[in-house]
């Protein structure tokens, strides 16, 4: 386990995302907050995963019953290697991932012109501050819908123990092209203790 997990015998829950071995900014998102997005969201079309890495992702998209193509820079035993989202020129009806850490500016620019329908980024809530995303992102494409989770989710490198909570609020950014205005939504507390039932 990652030893910025465990500091002097104690556990410190996770308070920023440390790369791993296995590649730059690998954190799987957790499946809970996958089912929260497609519980809000509906898609029609296929949907591209452009950030898969280990597929927990993908595995819950597919549950939608749309096709679903899976895709990443790096090796991380799923999905078509090889793939940089902010150069291939794939288009998709939906495209819906969680970026790395510092690629998610470049993801919001490539992402609203490859999605056809819509396109979703799992990002720190703080995306939303900064003058410089003010002055190009959001003025020139804000999301119509940023929803914003109740409860904390915690990312942890591949293979790590999962236990405690994070410290990072979180929301789901999503550009739909059939709407129009922004719209901030919160998301109904207990979509983690329903995940964990179903396991």
């Amino acid at each position: 386990m990652d030893a910025t997990y465990n500091l002097s015998g104690g556990f410190k829950p996770t308070i920023k995302r440390f790369a791993d071995l296995d590649g730059p900014d690998f954190f799987p998102t957790p499946p809970w907050a996958t089912y929260a997005l497609i519980d809000n969201e509906k898609f029609s079309g296929d949907i591209w995963e452009s950030a898969c890495g280990d597929g927990a992702m993908s595995r819950v998209l597919a549950e939608t019953g749309r096709p679903v193509r899976s895709s990443d820079l790096h090796n991380r035993g799923f999905g078509e290697v090889g793939i940089d989202f902010l150069t291939a020129p794939h288009r998709a009806d939906n495209i819906v991932t969680n970026p790395p850490y510092n690629s998610a500016e470049g993801f919001v620019v490539a992402g609203v012109e490859k999605a056809r329908h819509k396109f979703a980024l799992l990002l720190r809530l703080a995306f939303l501050e900064g003058a410089n995303r003010a002055n190009t992102i959001f003025s020139r494409n804000p999301p119509n819908r940023v929803w914003v989770f109740s409860e904390r989710i915690t990312f942890y490198p591949s293979g790590a123990v999962q236990k405690g909570t994070g410290t990072t609020a979180y929301a789901w950014f999503v550009w739909d092209k059939n709407s129009t205005g922004s719209e901030l939504k919160w998301l109904k507390p207990g979509y983690r203790a329903k995940y964990l039932r179903l396991k």
